[in-house]
């Protein structure tokens, strides 16, 4: 069959080998002496990924993420760079039609390659972020199989890790243009191979003689954003000795439903290609009235237009085509007067930044568009709005940007500069950035051409802690110049002026390129370290005055405990340890982790001088599961109070926030909301509850209610309720304060909880906080927040025995399955009651009997759970899991079903509450899974019906 036009990922039937193991040539692999998956020493191989994740694929070196088992891993600084150079082989067949040309493209391999095709030998130069494309037409066998060998290079400067180890180990790999984290930091353990390996994807593209390159996609805005323009540029290049008659097609549509496309424009222009020549093309502009457009999460929809654009040659026909997901929106940045933090605007309204930090997704590169997926849904699941992808990193993968696009994330993309490598670290070294600057510059470029056309990319960084030396941060500040279009305050009312340049001509021209993560409106804009700080804190310090002092902080950071399963499942016994408490003469605590916690990077969670044990505030652990708990309990404060604390100064002392970090690229143990297994922390829960963008919250500093409006609409007529619940079950203190109105973009404050200073205040209370629309005759709640308090100078130590507290539960359950796709809604009810049981008990009938009419189900399909107990009082810190069915398991092994989404977790209900709870899931093949309710009050779990 003759190959189509179009592209073909080569993800399988990939062999390796190393490259001192192997006697033949690239020439004799590739013609006379093909190797097969039975001859030694080649191994299956994994594409896209590294030598290392190849190796570990086959069990040929161990996990080097469980326990200490990377310390068993010879690193490249005593093997030498031998030892982790490797061939890659497989095979390919494809039938040419006449006239068809075919090229073979890398999209990043690391660190440099020779590439042999059917005898042919072409070299892959330098640079771990470029793309690689060669014309293989005239040396395919178009009828038969296609030898393809691979010969991949580690970086030419790997470095050595210090007994201290450090960040960056010891700054060599700066010196080349790859990712830094390699050689380790305070947060990972060094990669043994450096990520040596054709990392990304490998694909052919089929096309006839014209071929369309990078096309750059722009929208512009007038009259108030009624009046759209999509600008485009294409690149095309002639690869046949012909003068080429070309049609150039541009196509605009809409998906509304499955693989229906609705177009909305169709634009063809004719023109001609010389013979062998690369010409950019740019086309009339497609004119939009009132567009939908493309928001960040929190502000509106994710609407997504589909472009396909088409190049025909007469007497060829269609000769490639090109289509990609495209957002009418404009990002505009500019430096806030008031708080001189730097000020986001999309569509012209301010967007108050709270997001995370981001390194990749997994240390050995094993990138999937289902890993890319649940990271970044995870992301806009905590309510988060910006990712920053960190210079020591990746420049990310066009499926991460997808999934951004998708789930409305922001992304702050940084070059490979950090402050650590570059010049400011100890030992001081490469001052001077790379030692190709050329070459830097060029996968700058490449980069930039790779991602623009995505909405979710928000601006350009030179580094991290850092700027680029002086020629290079020059060149990107030219190269990434604003378009007049884009300059903020700038505002066109007019039609198009025929002078300027068309935006998309630009190589970006859309976004603004800062040049270091503390310069100009980030930290104190000047470089100076003012970011952090990256431990356990006092949760009421966040709304303190004096905590941090600028407006826009890139960094600040803290604990990150997994739960206990985890540990498990990625450490032996010996890393089941908890940390010993070690009283001080000042009276405060020092934690001494257990030696695999430690080379896991763990952070305790006390700062002697400073901040007392926040998990010994419960009462000293027993064991991992206790530790482990209570760890979580301090991680949802910790970061529910670090976003509240930032939002009750929203636009009058800060423009955002940047959480480091949201995850770890290994099984690390700071810094996360969840773990490399993809189960979240109760801090993921704590986030999403502080970040949404109408919000209910306590001052924890002054104790005065605050209610949060980010959305661009007034939030009038609304009503807060607050109830204090006691250790008995009671209700000693309730009050409303009805009637606000709160503005748009505002946080206001309110009024104060006054029970703390009551005579006959508990030392350990329960405060929920409901905020409710006045009008609707449903009180329906538009934001609830529990907290659960001590009086000042107290502890939670009252709260241990609280957990032999047995309150009674109702689980209603409905599933719906399809394929291996779950999707479970519960409704959970605390059953016991109170005089001051103020809950509307039916809300919770009416939701499951609104789900039964929607979804055709019959009442017979709810299963119902009921847990017993004889006391009334909160039923606290309920946490749902997912495992596999009891006759699925095997002795020892970890039995979650991960990831699960839940749109929430670790929640607790007062006397009578109700609340309704979504899971949605993917099962092994051949698993039933079983949903676990766990809790406080309800150790050990129990089993929710589902069927």
């Amino acid at each position: 069959m003759v190959e189509a036009i179009g592209k073909r990922v080569l993800d399988k039937g990939w062999l390796a080998a190393r490259s001192t193991e192997v006697d033949l040539t690239g020439v004799e692999l590739t013609t006379t002496t093909p190797p097969s998956s039975d001859q030694s020493p080649w191994i299956e191989a994994l594409i896209p990924g590294t030598v290392l994740a190849t190796l570990v694929k086959n069990k040929l070196v161990p996990d080097p993420f469980y326990g200490l088992e990377n310390e068993s891993i010879i690193d490249i600084a005593d093997s030498g760079r031998e030892h982790y150079t490797f061939w890659f082989f497989t095979t390919f067949q494809c039938n040419l039609s006449t006239n068809s040309y075919v090229e073979l493209n890398f999209r990043a391999i690391n660190y440099s390659a020779e590439v042999y095709l059917n005898g042919h030998k072409e070299v892959l130069p330098k640079g771990m972020f470029r793309r690689h494309s060669i014309d293989v037409t005239e040396f395919l066998n178009s009828s038969g199989e296609n030898l393809l060998a691979v010969l991949v290079y580690p970086p030419d400067h790997p470095g050595t890790i210090p007994p201290e180890g450090g960040q960056g180990g010891d700054h060599e790999i700066g010196k080349d243009v790859a990712a830094q984290y390699v050689e380790g930091w305070d947060w990972m353990a060094p990669i043994r191979d450096r990520n040596t390996g054709i990392w990304d994807e490998v694909s052919l593209s089929f096309t006839g003689p014209v071929k369309i390159v990078d096309p750059h996609l722009v929208s512009s805005f007038f009259d108030d954003y009624k009046r759209a323009y999509l600008h485009t540029t294409v690149e095309l290049v002639n690869k046949s000795n012909l003068v080429a008659d070309c049609t150039l097609n541009i196509q605009v549509g809409t998906e509304p439903e499955g693989d229906l496309i609705l177009v909305e424009h169709l634009q063809t222009q004719k023109l001609s290609i010389p013979a062998g020549s690369h010409v950019q093309y740019t086309l009339p502009e497609l004119f939009f009235y009132k567009p939908d457009l493309w928001w960040p999460n929190g502000m509106g929809k994710q609407s997504l237009y589909n472009v396909e654009i088409t190049v025909d040659v007469e007497d060829h026909g269609e000769s490639d085509s090109w289509s990609e997901h495209f957002g009418f929106r404009k990002i505009e940045s500019d430096i806030d007067t008031t708080t001189g933090g730097r000020l986001f605007k999309v569509n012209g309204e301010p967007i108050f930044i709270r997001g995370g930090n981001w390194i990749l997704s997994d240390g050995l590169l094993r990138l999937s568009k289902k890993r890319y997926k649940t990271d970044i849904k995870f992301h806009a699941d905590m309510n988060f709005n910006m990712i920053r992808c960190w210079g020591g990193g990746l420049a990310e993968r066009p499926e991460f940007y997808h999934y951004c696009d998708i789930y409305g994330l922001l992304v702050w993309q940084e070059f490979w500069i950090t402050g650590d490598v570059d010049g400011r670290g100890v030992p001081v070294s490469n001052p001077d950035g790379p030692l190709d600057h050329d070459l830097f510059l060029l996968c700058a470029r490449d980069t930039v051409k790779l991602l623009r056309n995505h909405p979710s990319l928000a601006l350009w960084v030179g580094g991290n802690e850092q700027v680029p030396p002086d020629d290079i941060n020059t060149a990107l500040k030219n190269d990434l110049q604003l378009h007049p279009y884009f300059e903020t305050n700038k505002n066109f009312k007019k039609e198009i002026s025929p002078i300027l340049k068309d935006p998309s001509e630009y190589l970006d021209g859309t976004r603004i390129y800062v040049q270091g993560s503390m310069w100009d409106g980030f930290a104190n804009g000047q470089g100076d370290f003012t970011d952090g700080p990256y431990e356990i804190q006092n949760p009421e310090n966040f709304f303190k005055d004096d905590f941090y002092m600028y407006g826009f902080n890139p960094e600040v950071g803290s604990v990150g405990m997994p739960v206990a399963a985890t540990i498990r499942a990625t450490m032996p016994p010996e890393g089941w340890q908890i940390p010993l408490f070690k009283k001080l003469a000042s009276g405060y605590v020092e934690e001494v982790a257990n030696p695999i916690w430690v080379y896991h990077k763990y952070i305790p969670y006390s700062k002697p001088g400073l901040v007392h044990d926040q998990i010994l505030l419960y009462g000293t652990p027993k064991d991992l599961d206790d530790f482990c708990l209570k760890a979580q309990l301090v991680n949802y404060i910790q970061y529910r109070a670090l976003l509240e604390g930032w939002t009750s100064r929203m636009w009058t002392k800060y423009t955002g926030v940047l959480i480091w970090k949201t995850q770890n690229p290994w099984p690390g143990l700071r810094g996360q909301f969840y773990d490399h297994l993809h189960d979240q922390t109760a801090g993921f829960y704590g986030c999403r509850c502080a970040a949404e963008p109408i919000h209910v919250q306590l001052n924890l500093a002054t104790y005065f209610i605050e209610v949060v409006n980010t959305t661009s609409k007034e939030l009038s007529d609304v009503a807060i309720e607050a109830s204090v619940w006691d250790l008995e079950g009671a209700c000693p203190y309730y009050e409303v304060f009805d009637t606000l109105t709160v503005p748009s973009k505002t946080t206001l404050s309110t009024s104060e909880i006054k029970y703390p200073n009551s005579d006959n205040a508990k030392p350990v209370y329960f405060l929920l906080l409901k905020l409710y629309k006045k009008s609707d005759d449903t009180k329906k709640v538009i934001s609830r927040n529990f907290y659960w308090l001590h009086l000042p100078g107290g502890d939670y130590k009252l709260l241990e025995p609280y957990k032999s507290n047995k309150i009674p539960l109702k689980i209603m359950s409905l599933t719906f399955i399809k394929g291996s796709s779950y999707e479970v809604k519960m409704h959970i009810q605390n059953t016991s009651s109170t005089i001051g049981d103020f809950v509307d008990r039916e809300k919770g009938q009416s939701w499951f009997r609104k789900i039964l009419k929607n979804f055709s189900k019959k009442s017979s399909d709810v299963k119902v759970t009921e847990i017993g107990g004889a006391q009334s009082g909160v039923a606290f810190f309920l946490h749902f899991s997912v495992h596999t069915s009891e006759k699925d398991e095997k002795k020892g092994e970890d039995t979650r079903i991960l990831p699960v989404h839940y749109s929430d977790n670790y929640f607790s209900l007062v006397p009578g509450e109700v609340m309704a709870v979504t899971l949605n899931f993917e099962a092994p093949e051949g698993i039933t899974p079983r949903v676990m309710i766990n809790g406080w009050n309800y150790e050990g779990g129990v089993t929710v019906s589902l069927a």
